[in-house]
């Protein structure tokens, strides 16, 4: 659903309150969260097709965070888009808040709660089969990490969604090349991935994740998604840990370390979003 919104307009916005409720919360995993903005930017304003009005409309696209410690990104999100109210994320990884360090379906517009990594995808499976099996519209995106891929769980569930050729799924990994403690590389290696996710019978789309014009390209659902005549899309998007953030890019401490005051001052004049 096209909102008003201009894509780099609402990057720019949720990067400012994301750092901000992180920083206020003392929280972990800004880093990753900045990874996904424009992701997040482009799926929110101009591609997803959901309602703040009714956060349960039938119809809507199912947008799935597998990468659940993410989830400031996606709060941001929802409150841009009016799902929730801006002050509310003041409460952010405060006790009793329904938003929690990772992504919580108790908030309007989640669809599933996340947090151990490899469950969005089988789970984003499961939605596009049943948009299939009862000829609903709904398109369902998972976005998942890179690091994430280690999950024998995200390669069964290709083999489904391969399978079953459901063109009405399209699965985006966030390729930052740093998990929690070091490079993905350097963990388990996944490379060369587009040819392993080919072989598995995806439609594997790669470029730049903070390219909006190829995100708007690679993210469109395809007129004919409910045809049976393709398998899933999976874009890979090459992105940059801490995007936005000088001194958090590709510095995989940014994994769990939170903004203190001078650090969220600069954060924050580097983003365009004024002083904390």
């Amino acid at each position: 659903m096209k909102t008003d919104w201009d894509a780099a307009a609402f990057a720019q916005r949720i990067r400012e309150l994301t750092v901000r409720m992180v920083s206020r919360s003392g929280s972990s995993h800004v880093g990753s969260a900045l990874s996904l903005a424009d992701i997040v930017a482009v799926l929110y304003a101009e591609i997803a097709h959901v309602d703040p009005r009714d956060p349960g409309l039938p119809e809507r696209d199912r947008v799935i965070l597998s990468k659940g410690h993410a989830c400031s990104i996606i709060y941001a999100a929802l409150a841009a888009r009016g799902f929730i109210a801006e002050e509310e994320l003041d409460e952010y990884a405060q006790p009793g808040s329904r938003l929690l360090a990772h992504i919580s379906h108790r908030v309007p517009g989640v669809e599933f709660s996340t947090g151990s990594l490899g469950h969005g995808l089988p789970f984003g499976v499961g939605k596009a089969n049943a948009a299939r099996l009862s000829a609903q519209p709904w398109h369902t995106f998972v976005l998942l990490g890179d690091g994430e891929m280690d999950e024998g769980s995200n390669w069964e569930s290709l083999l489904f969604a391969a399978h079953a050729r459901l063109s009405n799924l399209t699965a985006v990994i966030d390729a930052n090349n740093l998990q929690s403690l070091t490079t993905v590389g350097e963990t388990l290696g996944l490379e060369p991935l587009p040819d392993k996710l080919r072989a598995f019978g995806a439609d594997v789309v790669e470029g730049d994740g903070h390219d909006l014009e190829f995100l708007r390209e690679a993210l469109r659902p395809a007129a004919d998604a409910q045809r049976f005549d393709r398998g899933p899309r999976v874009v890979i998007a090459r992105t940059i840990k801490g995007k936005g953030v000088s001194y958090m890019e590709n510095s995989v401490a940014w994994h769990y370390k939170s903004p203190n005051p001078q650090e969220l001052d600069q954060a924050l004049a580097e983003i365009g979003g004024g002083r904390a």
